[in-house]
């Protein structure tokens, strides 16, 4: 019948061509997309990296801003301009951080100035230490004379010159300094502005209703997710100073309130910070105290504190709303400390937040189901069973 072809072929025929293209031109568009995807994501860490310089203050003041928000909203609802309600923000935080910074630099300055005369007070305290060790030094000192048999060369170096005097350090550090501070502060500023705005035209830009109300609970999980996770974790931290500070007064350790700056802003990354904040104690203790138990007293009193803090108060505060995978805690600051250092590792948890909050608003990619659940290795199988499916055409 000529309803039944199309152009002299069969439909079935037809059909079926026509499904095997769409599934030829699927997998082309998932090829290519996963290789996009891929080459992205391996060069994504080299330009951060690279672009330090700009990426870096940019995503602090971005992270701050995101923060402030909660505190923007409540001035707006007051009938406070928007300019002049991100103006006080960011004036607030200013005055906090400022406090903060010269609580901690200006006694650090001072007590680690006293590090150089303070050498024999640390070598006494360390002798037995050097003595449990001195016997296997000796050994591994004869292993080695043993196995070399020529002179290690050793490699040159090139001698680089110090600055001359502060100015000439200032001069050549400062200006990048400022510039990308001055650049971060103005960022911060202008996104708390602009913040009512520039919401209301994404939300309404949505061509459906459901888009838009997809892009707001996108917006407002993100916003609640970090600004409640910032907030908390800065008072349990500011908490946690507090509590150190108090204790190493009472045991006499000098400068209290710096010790419990240093170990409230280490706490900001979890898991390496507390252990740094220990060694950094450990090495005060050693300066302070002619015994050595006395010594080790400091970074023991202050890493309890931090387990019951970690095991007990900030899981019973935060829930289990802002509970994230330990796996990826450390992957997030291994990898935003390989990027930018010790301000990439403090960033690495409200950035993985923000990811993970827009991931599971919008939808997690499920890339083995776009390749395989319509992709060469399923339709192999159909292909194969197909002929054993029809009866009729068995004989």
């Amino acid at each position: 019948m000529p309803g039944d072809s199309l152009l002299g072929v069969p439909v079935g025929v037809a059909a079926e061509e026509a499904v095997r293209i769409a599934m030829r031109r699927d997998r082309l568009l998932a090829s290519l997309t996963l290789t996009a995807g891929a080459g992205l994501a391996l060069a994504l860490p080299f330009a951060l990296k690279a672009g330090s310089e700009f990426f870096l203050p940019l995503t602090i003041s971005l992270v701050i801003s995101v923060a402030l928000i909660p505190v923007l909203e409540w001035l707006e609802r007051r009938r406070v301009p928007s300019p002049l309600a991100a103006l006080l923000c960011l004036l607030t935080f200013l005055l906090a951080a400022n406090i903060a910074l010269a609580a901690i630099i200006v006694p650090a300055a001072d007590f680690f100035r006293l590090l150089p005369t303070r050498l024999d007070r640390i070598q006494d305290n360390l002798a037995p230490l050097f003595d449990l060790y001195s016997n296997l030094e000796t050994y591994v000192n004869k292993t080695l004379r043993q196995v070399a048999t020529t002179p290690i060369r050793q490699p040159r170096t090139a001698a680089v010159a110090a600055p001359g005097s502060i100015l000439e350090l200032a001069a050549t550090s400062a200006p990048a300094v400022i510039v990308q501070v001055l650049f971060g502060i103005l960022i911060v500023f202008f996104f708390l502005s602009g913040w009512t705005r520039m919401r209301q035209r994404t939300i309404t830009g949505r061509t459906s209703f459901d888009g838009a109300m997809a892009t707001a609970r996108v917006i407002q999980d993100v916003v609640d997710d970090v600004s409640a996770y910032l907030g908390t974790i800065t008072a349990i931290n500011v908490v946690l100073g507090i509590v150190t500070g108090v204790a190493l007064w009472a045991i006499g350790m000098p400068y209290p309130a710096m010790w419990g700056g240093i170990v409230a802003l280490l706490n900001y990354i979890p898991y390496f910070g507390p252990v740094i904040g220990a060694f950094l104690l450990a090495l005060g203790g050693l300066m302070t105290f002619s015994d050595i138990w006395m010594a080790m007293l400091p970074p023991a009193m202050m890493y309890g504190l931090h387990l019951i803090e970690a095991n007990a108060i900030t899981p019973f505060i935060v829930g289990h709303r802002l509970t994230i995978s330990p796996l990826l805690i450390l992957i997030s600051l291994s990898f935003w400390g390989w990027v930018w250092g010790t301000l990439g590792a403090l960033l690495a948890v409200p950035l993985l937040i923000i990811i993970q909050t827009v991931l599971g608003a919008a939808g997690r990619p499920d890339i083995a189901g776009f390749l395989f659940e319509h992709g060469t290795l399923v339709q192999q199988q159909r292909g194969r069973k197909r002929p054993s499916a029809d009866p009729s055409t068995a004989s």
